[in-house]
């Protein structure tokens, strides 16, 4: 938080590049590393329209000039961000959720998605447009608890 690049609007991806499949590749490995189930491009210093996501362990999204089409419901619940670490919050977001993007090879699809992974393409599309989810926090940010420190 606090990094000038995280307010900005990221650009549209135009075609895919070697060195675009390997940030694609890069961010899965900051995501997976630091146990967290998406992240977009500005996190890691680059203005592109791109996310990836994985809610599951299993089969990660990738997600290049995404926008949600439609959304549905609510749900309220906590949200952290690689970007503010050590901090959560309350935040209520769809809790259905579509989105059309690219995939690696430029093609076209929809993805979606209800409780969890819903509010993760809301909030990793949020950064591409330079908000952070302490914006949309109910009430006061608080201390995150790590595994460790409940053991």
């Amino acid at each position: 938080m606090g990094e000038e690049v995280l307010r900005k609007k990221c650009k549209m991806v135009t075609e895919m590049t070697p060195r675009t499949r390997e940030l694609i590749e890069d961010m899965l490995d900051t995501m997976y590393e630091a146990n967290g189930v998406g992240l977009a491009a500005p996190q890691v210093g680059v203005l592109k329209r791109i996310v990836v996501i994985d809610t599951t362990g299993e089969d990660p999204h990738i997600l290049i000039n995404p926008r949600i089409v439609e959304s549905s419901g609510e749900q309220t619940g906590q949200e952290a961000c690689l970007s503010v670490p050590g901090k959560t919050g309350q935040v209520t977001r769809p809790n259905y959720v579509k989105a059309v993007a690219m995939d690696v090879n430029m093609k076209e699809f929809e993805l979606e998605g209800t409780e969890l992974l819903a509010r993760a393409i809301c909030h990793e599309l949020d950064h591409l447009d330079g908000h952070l989810y302490v914006e949309k926090v109910e009430g006061p940010l608080q201390d995150a608890v790590t595994e460790e420190e409940e053991e």
